[in-house]
């Protein structure tokens, strides 16, 4: 494959105005080097992904990869399960990130979409992954969307959520934002570039506790709920269906 993601410097010059951060074609190019750069473990959790696969996805279902970004996700998923006969539904509703998927991953058999993911129908689903994503979608509408995920999931099928958490108490808090600031910066990134993109995610991003989504998987119905990653500031759940 070749490499599409260049040096992220999105963030590297003083702006004067910061504006609210937006999956456009500029971000696109550098993502995977962002991403790799801003989530502790993410690379543990691409091969975390592909593991699940291997052991939950069923013959001939349904692979739902919500909020797919540059499509390294689905690109796990599709190389983990080739001979099973599923379909794999890689949904963003960023032209840029589904153009570029088109692209990059051209040789795998994956339908991608560009698509508001509130608007889609999950059917007859083995997995459904929302790698970073929930926190971009409304809090009013988060559990909707949980819940027409569950309900689309085959029995003994799984949700993958991860995301950037908060934490309730104020010290805690402010421990992790530093631990994660300290992080950022070991990857290179330099103060400008962490307050600016700070600032501009603060407007876009409204991250939930852990707590909030326990509660909100275990509303929905899942049988059980594991937290299998934790990075700082970052989980990952993974959620089976009875």
């Amino acid at each position: 494959m070749t490499d599409f993601s260049s040096r992220d410097r999105v963030f590297s010059k003083p702006l004067t105005d910061v504006k609210a951060f937006e999956f456009d074609e500029q971000v696109t190019r550098v993502f995977d080097d962002m991403i790799s750069r801003s989530v502790p473990g993410y690379d543990l959790l691409l091969r975390l992904i592909a593991l699940y696969a291997d052991i939950f996805v069923s013959n001939q279902s349904q692979i739902y990869d919500l909020g797919c970004s540059t499509g390294l996700v689905s690109r796990v998923i599709a190389q983990q399960v080739a001979e099973r006969q599923c379909v794999i539904h890689a949904i963003d509703n960023s032209t840029a990130m589904i153009d570029s998927c088109r692209e990059r991953h051209a040789e795998l058999d994956i339908e991608w979409q560009c698509s508001d993911i509130e608007a889609v129908e999950i059917n007859q689903a083995s997995m459904v992954v929302l790698n970073l994503t929930l926190q971009f979608i409304k809090p009013e509408q988060r559990q909707d969307l949980i819940d027409r995920i569950f309900d689309g999931l085959l029995p003994g099928g799984i949700l993958v959520l991860s995301e950037k958490i908060r934490f309730d108490q104020p010290q805690q808090q402010q421990t992790m934002t530093e631990l994660y600031q300290a992080f950022k910066k070991l990857q290179g990134y330099s103060d400008l570039e962490i307050s600016q993109k700070r600032s501009a995610l603060e407007q876009v991003l409204i991250p939930d506790s852990a707590e909030q989504h326990w509660q909100r998987l275990q509303q929905s119905g899942f049988a059980q709920i594991h937290e299998c990653f934790r990075g700082l500031n970052f989980i990952s759940y993974l959620a089976i269906k009875a």
